[in-house]
């Protein structure tokens, strides 16, 4: 069995919690951010609409900036403010609203779970993290735990990647932040410092002094409100006096929370040598082709070809210019052909690949794609059958094109 951290890099002082607690929930309450969803979940909404209204924020929020998700906040919650009318909704009408906001199987998953409350919970949204988790699609350890003690007032912690640093840092937890083991105790750590009186505010304080004061390059130590709890500090602020036992020192090579003896403190960095993260694996570099079909429409306005996409894997259910992966490192006048080819087969009747115009590359970085779009475009002069057995399209113009459920790899395009 590994050995288990020593208790200077746990909390394991009582009096210090409550101190830690204290300070970081005065300064929450002077210096919180002014956002919709606490506005929402401040007021005097029954349980299920203020856990719903957490929720949405939660699922939003993963892996995407609060400046962005602000506005499709508002009008998710003006187009369906309860479950219920969220259940009602097509996926047409979710893809179209969260297009843009990337990750779109989650706001699949997110209406399958409000569907599943209302048909077979009988409109009642579960009250404790475990059930969350266990009942809901879509909703996973943090999401269930941000919901369960804002929501509901569960005293149970979470750990976002906010959480992890300012945690990190607090304690100089130098193992790599991304390991099971190292998440496990960050859990643990983050259900003994919750404040059982005020829960979700205490988890939104942390996160928020992830978000404000403990940020990855330029923390403002000077500004955080726990900063005398916070192990990282100190050391950056009194260097390390040889005579003491550094928590660096604590586990002489088996500490299973310390920095690996081959990454050791670098006093440049100060507080932002936590926490450290394994290096990740690079993009998967893909080329894809896609063809601009125009025609004119029947009031004379072009109208553009947009088919979709299979209701699984990348971008699932959103529409898009015809589009083709293509081969790495494969010549231009073989990339037309199999264009060409592609085309074809959407219209029922032979396309020149000399016809197709180059128009140029777009680039577009998803979290684990590098993905590049070659660009053609086909101007159709008569009228063209599409094949019904083919998958979904339609012909729409330009506006109707970016009212529709689009990614924003397609809107550059």
């Amino acid at each position: 069995a590994p050995a288990p951290p020593p208790a200077r890099h746990l909390f394991s002082d009582p009096a210090e919690v409550e101190a830690l607690r204290g300070n970081l929930l005065a300064w929450y309450d002077r210096c919180k951010r002014d956002l919709p969803w606490r506005a929402l979940a401040a007021t005097e909404l029954d349980a299920d609409r203020r856990g719903y209204a957490v929720w949405v924020s939660e699922i939003m929020l993963q892996q995407t900036q609060v400046a962005t998700v602000i506005d499709y906040y508002n009008r998710w919650m003006q187009k369906w403010p309860t479950l219920q009318a969220l259940a009602q909704a097509s996926l047409e009408e979710v893809n179209e609203l969260w297009a843009g906001l990337g990750y779109y199987s989650r706001g699949k998953r997110l209406q399958e779970a409000a569907r599943k409350v209302v048909s077979e919970l009988g409109g009642r949204m579960p009250r404790t993290a475990e059930e969350l988790q266990k009942l809901l699609p879509g909703v996973g350890r943090y999401t269930a735990g941000a919901i369960a003690s804002i929501s509901y007032g569960q005293a149970t912690g979470v750990v976002d990647g906010n959480v992890i640093r300012v945690l990190c840092r607090l304690r100089c937890i130098g193992a790599d932040s991304s390991s099971p083991a190292v998440i496990e105790q960050l859990w643990d750590m983050a259900n003994v410092l919750v404040d059982s009186s005020r829960p979700g505010d205490f988890n939104q304080a942390l996160m928020e002094l992830g978000a404000t004061v403990c940020v990855p390059k330029a923390p403002v130590c000077g500004e955080c409100p726990v900063k005398q709890h916070c192990q990282a500090w100190r050391r950056k602020l009194f260097g390390k006096p040889p005579s003491v036992p550094d928590v660096e020192d604590c586990g002489v090579g088996d500490c299973p929370l310390c920095p690996p003896a081959t990454e050791p403190w670098d006093s440049s960095l100060g507080v932002t040598n936590f926490p450290r993260k394994a290096v990740k694996k690079p993009p998967r570099v893909m080329r894809t082709a896609t063809c601009v079909l125009e025609r004119s429409g029947c009031h004379g306005a072009p109208e553009y070809l947009i088919v979709q996409r299979p209701s699984s894997g990348l971008l699932a259910g959103l529409w898009e210019f015809p589009s083709l992966p293509l081969a790495q490192d494969l010549q231009e006048e073989k990339e037309r052909e199999e264009l060409a080819d592609h085309l074809q087969a959407w219209m029922g009747q032979p396309v020149a690949a000399k016809g197709l115009q180059f128009i140029g590359e777009v680039t577009h970085i998803f979290s684990h794609i590098h993905q590049t779009y070659v660009v053609y475009f086909l101007h159709l002069d008569g009228d063209v059958t599409l094949d019904p057995a083919l998958s979904p399209s339609r012909w729409v113009t330009e506006d109707e094109f970016h009212a529709s459920a689009v990614s924003t790899a397609m809107k550059k395009v």
